[in-house]
Order: structure tokens, then C-alpha cells, then sequence
């Protein structure tokens, strides 16, 4: 039975700007005692990454990553707040992994409040409809439409996607983590991925066809 309440978790964000969810498990983890959760956080960086996200991040670098032999091409721009840090060997090596990341999971959005409101709208409809073909009632179809929905952001958003190097964190707690390292704020600003052929329709060959067409034309 938890052993804090909605307000300890409220309190604790506001003191220490720390996300909804690290807060709650902070609490968890220290039994619901709020300094030892403060403490909690501290020492996980937490705490310290998060009062830096007012702060504003205008410098940073823009990378690249060919993946395939040539067939997934990712541009990716991550900004920090000084060059120096821009330039560091930690930073770039961040980068670098969220560029195979992209490569790799193919995200459509850097964040889910990146995703127009017609797509969630949308895509709450095809999970409704879903849930009630598979004879769900219709009292819980609503909070399984939910639940889809932020599988969808997992699936579809950067920042929500696990890490295909540590499938135990999000990107986000990457990001999070080497900001408390790094001592800056960093963040995800744009990205775009090609794929070979994406978007083109291929001519598909029907040999049967083919074979037909020339014998008709020898006939003529």
C-alpha cells in the first residue's frame, strides 16, 4: 500500500523540479520520507538535471550517422548551453548513440506534445474500435484506449523509447543522467531519418505478363 500521497508527490516536485514519476518512485524507494527522498534524488542527478530544464540551451552540434551500408541516414540536432561542453568527448558520444537510437527505432516525434492532436484523435478511434471488435466492455474500452495510446507514444516519441542500449531507461533518463554528469542542460532540438526507397512506390514485374506482351508482339 503506498505510503505517500498525490500531495507528498506535488511537494516533493516543486522542491526539488524533478519529473511526476522520479518523484514516485523516490517516495517509494525512501518509504515516504520526504528528505530522504530529496536526498534520493540528489544522488541520482535527478534533481540537480531537472532545475537546469528552465535554462536555456543554445549551442550544441549537429550529427550524422549512416546506418546499413548506406540505407538509414539520420541529422540530428542536440543543443547544450556552451561550446565547451558542445566540443566534449561526452556529449558528442551522447549524441551519437540518440543518432543510432533514431536510426534504429525509427521515432517519428522527438515528444509526445510534438504530436498533432488530429494523429492522438485519430489513433484513439482505430484503438477504440479495436478494444470494442475484441468485445471489450465498453466501461473499460476508455482506459484501455489510454493505455494504448502511451504505448504509442513509447513506440512513436524519442524522449519515450528505451534505449536500444539499456532497454531498462528511456532516452529521456539518458538525457536526464548526462545532464547531472555533464553539468548543463541538454536537449533534443530536431532530427530527421531517411531510409533508401522510403516513399517511392516500386514498379512491381509480373513476368507472366511480361513473357505475354513480347509473344503478342512477335505475332503482329
Amino acid at each position: 500500500m503506498a505510503n505517500y500521497t498525490a500531495n507528498d508527490v506535488k511537494t516533493l516536485r516543486e522542491r526539488t523540479g524533478a519529473g511526476m514519476m522520479d518523484c514516485k518512485n523516490a517516495l517509494v524507494e525512501c518509504d515516504g520520507d520526504m528528505d530522504k527522498a530529496i536526498d534520493y534524488l540528489r544522488e541520482k542527478g535527478i534533481a540537480k538535471a531537472a532545475k537546469k530544464a528552465g535554462r536555456i540551451a543554445a549551442e550544441g552540434i549537429v550529427d550524422s550517422y549512416i546506418h546499413m551500408g548506406g540505407r538509414v541516414g539520420v541529422l540530428l540536432e542536440v543543443n547544450c548551453e556552451t561550446d565547451f561542453v558542445a566540443n566534449g568527448e561526452m556529449f558528442r558520444t551522447l549524441v551519437h548513440d540518440i543518432a543510432l537510437q533514431i536510426a534504429a527505432a525509427n521515432p517519428q516525434y522527438v515528444c509526445k506534445e510534438e504530436v498533432p492532436e488530429e494523429v492522438i484523435e485519430k489513433e484513439k478511434s482505430i484503438l477504440r474500435a479495436q478494444a470494442l471488435e475484441e468485445g471489450k466492455p465498453e466501461k473499460i474500452v476508455d482506459k484501455m484506449v489510454e493505455g494504448r495510446i502511451k504505448t504509442f507514444y513509447e513506440d512513436n516519441c524519442l524522449l519515450n523509447q528505451k534505449y536500444v542500449k539499456d532497454p531498462a531507461k528511456t532516452i529521456e533518463q539518458v538525457i536526464i543522467e548526462a545532464t547531472a554528469q555533464i553539468g548543463e542542460k541538454i536537449s533534443v532540438r530536431r532530427f530527421v531519418r531517411y531510409e533508401m526507397g522510403e516513399g517511392l512506390q516500386k514498379k512491381e514485374e509480373n513476368l507472366a505478363d511480361e513473357v505475354q506482351a513480347q509473344v503478342a508482339a512477335m505475332k503482329k
